[in-house]
C-alpha cells in the first residue's frame, strides 16, 4: 500500500488524543455532508423542473410552428397547403389566429390572447388532456370557448356561467378619430365551456375559440391565419424538419421548434440552475474552511509524528501528501454519505410525494447521473484545494522547529 495512503487513512479514522481536533473533523465532515446533499437536492429539483415543463410544454405547444416573417398574419396558398400535405413526416396540422385582445365579465376587466383553432387542434396537442373543468370546443357552437384558470380566476368566471357571456373586444385597425365604442372595436360574446390548467404563464394567457370566431373579430378571411401548427410522426427529428421545411418554404415564413419558440422558458430555467448552482458551490467552499482548519489542527497535534518520519527519511513532499490525501479522503468520505443521503431522498420524493406545490402536483425530482457527476467533480475538485492549501504550512523549518 502507498504509504502516504496509509497513514493519512489512519490519521483520517483514528481518534485523536486531542478532543477539539475529533470535534473539529467531525464539523468539517458535516458541512461537506450537508454541502453535497443541499447541491445534489437543488440540481435534482431543477432536472425535475425541466421534465415536469416539458411535459406541460408537451400538452399545449405543438412539435412545429409556422409563421410569417413579416407582419402577424399571412393567406394560406395552395402552394403551402400542397406541402404540408406531400411531406410523410408530418402526422397533421392546424390553422391558428392568435391576437392580444380584451376580455370584460360583469365587472371585472382582463387582457389577454384569443387563439382561434380549427376543429382538428386536438391532433396536434393535448391540451384536452388538461382541463380541469367543463369540456373542450363544440364545433358545432362558435359562439364558445375553453379558458385558463389563471385567467378565470382573475374575472371571478365560473364554467356554464349562463347568466352572462364572456365579453371579447379587440381594437379595429385604421385611423381617424373614435367617436363610439362600437367604432374601435371588434366584439364578440362567448359561453365558456371548460378551464384549462397548467404552467402559470400559459394558464394566464388564453382564452381558446373557435377559428371562424376569432377570424371574424379581426376582419381576416377564410384562408388568412397566423400561424400553421405541426404535429410530427413519432422519432422524426425536429431540428433536422424544421431546417428542411425552411428551406422549402422560403424567407417569406419561419419555421420553429418548440424548444425554439420556448427559448424564453428554458434559459430562464438554465439560467436559474447555474445561478443557484453557483450559489451553492460557494457555500461549499465556506463549508470547506473547515476541512483546512481541520487538516492544520491535525498538523499541529501530529508535529512530533511528523519529525519522527522525517528523520527516518520521509520527505517534506512525502509528508505533505500524507495531509492532502487525509483532507481529501475526509471530503469524499462527505461526498459519498451527501449523496447517499441525498439519492435516497430524491426517491423517496419520486415515490411517496412528501413535498407538494400545490394540492395535486408534487415537487418535481429527477435522479440524473449527470446531477451526481457533477456534485461529484466540484466537491472532489475544491476539497483537493482546501487540502493543499492546508498542507502548505509543512515546512522543514515548522517540522524541526
Amino acid at each position: 500500500m502507498n504509504f502516504p495512503f496509509y497513514i493519512a487513512k489512519r490519521y483520517l479514522f483514528a481518534k485523536s488524543g486531542n478532543n477539539t481536533i475529533n470535534i473539529i473533523t467531525i464539523i468539517a465532515s458535516f458541512g461537506v455532508i450537508v454541502g453535497s446533499l443541499a447541491l445534489f437536492i437543488i440540481l435534482s429539483g431543477f432536472s425535475g423542473f425541466k421534465n415536469f415543463t416539458n411535459e406541460m410544454l408537451d400538452y399545449s405547444d405543438p412539435d412545429i410552428k409556422i409563421t410569417a416573417t413579416k407582419g402577424k398574419s399571412f393567406l394560406i396558398t395552395a402552394v403551402v397547403t400542397n406541402l404540408l400535405k406531400e411531406n410523410t413526416a408530418i402526422k397533421a396540422y392546424a390553422n391558428v389566429v392568435e391576437e392580444r385582445a380584451f376580455f370584460q365579465y360583469k365587472q371585472r376587466d382582463q387582457i389577454a390572447f384569443i387563439k382561434g383553432v380549427s376543429d382538428n387542434y386536438m391532433s396536434i396537442t393535448r391540451i384536452d388532456s388538461t382541463l380541469s373543468v367543463g369540456q373542450w370546443l363544440d364545433p358545432n357552437y362558435t359562439n364558445t370557448g375553453v379558458i385558463g384558470y389563471g385567467i378565470a380566476d382573475k374575472l371571478s368566471l365560473s364554467v356554464f356561467s349562463f347568466g352572462e357571456a364572456l365579453s371579447i373586444r379587440i381594437p379595429k385597425p385604421g385611423t381617424g378619430l373614435i367617436l363610439s365604442e362600437s367604432a374601435a372595436f371588434n366584439a364578440a360574446n362567448i359561453q365558456i365551456t371548460g378551464v384549462y390548467s397548467g404552467l402559470e404563464e400559459f394558464a394566464n394567457k388564453y382564452v381558446y375559440v373557435n377559428l371562424e370566431l376569432a377570424q371574424r373579430v379581426l376582419n381576416y378571411k377564410k384562408n388568412q391565419v397566423t400561424a400553421i401548427e405541426l404535429r410530427l410522426k413519432e422519432h422524426v427529428d425536429l431540428d433536422a424538419f424544421a431546417t428542411a421545411f425552411q428551406k422549402k418554404l422560403g424567407d417569406t415564413f419561419k419555421v420553429e421548434t418548440k424548444t425554439q419558440f420556448n427559448a424564453l422558458t428554458y434559459k430562464v430555467l438554465n439560467t436559474e440552475r447555474l445561478i443557484s448552482y453557483l450559489i451553492f458551490t460557494l457555500i461549499i467552499i465556506i463549508a470547506l474552511f473547515n476541512v483546512i482548519g481541520a487538516i492544520i489542527m491535525m498538523i499541529i497535534d501530529k508535529k512530533q509524528n511528523l519529525k519522527t518520519l522525517f528523520n527516518l527519511g520521509v520527505t517534506i513532499k512525502e509528508i505533505k501528501r500524507i495531509f492532502v490525501l487525509q483532507g481529501f479522503l475526509l471530503t469524499i468520505f462527505g461526498l459519498t454519505v451527501g449523496l447517499v443521503i441525498g439519492s435516497t431522498l430524491v426517491f423517496l420524493q419520486k415515490e411517496f410525494e412528501f413535498f407538494m406545490i400545490t394540492q395535486t402536483i408534487p415537487y418535481p425530482v429527477e435522479f440524473k447521473v449527470f446531477n451526481v457527476l457533477s456534485v461529484a467533480v466540484t466537491i472532489s475538485v475544491l476539497g483537493f484545494i482546501a487540502s493543499k492549501i492546508a498542507s502548505s504550512r509543512i515546512t522543514k523549518e515548522f517540522i524541526e522547529k
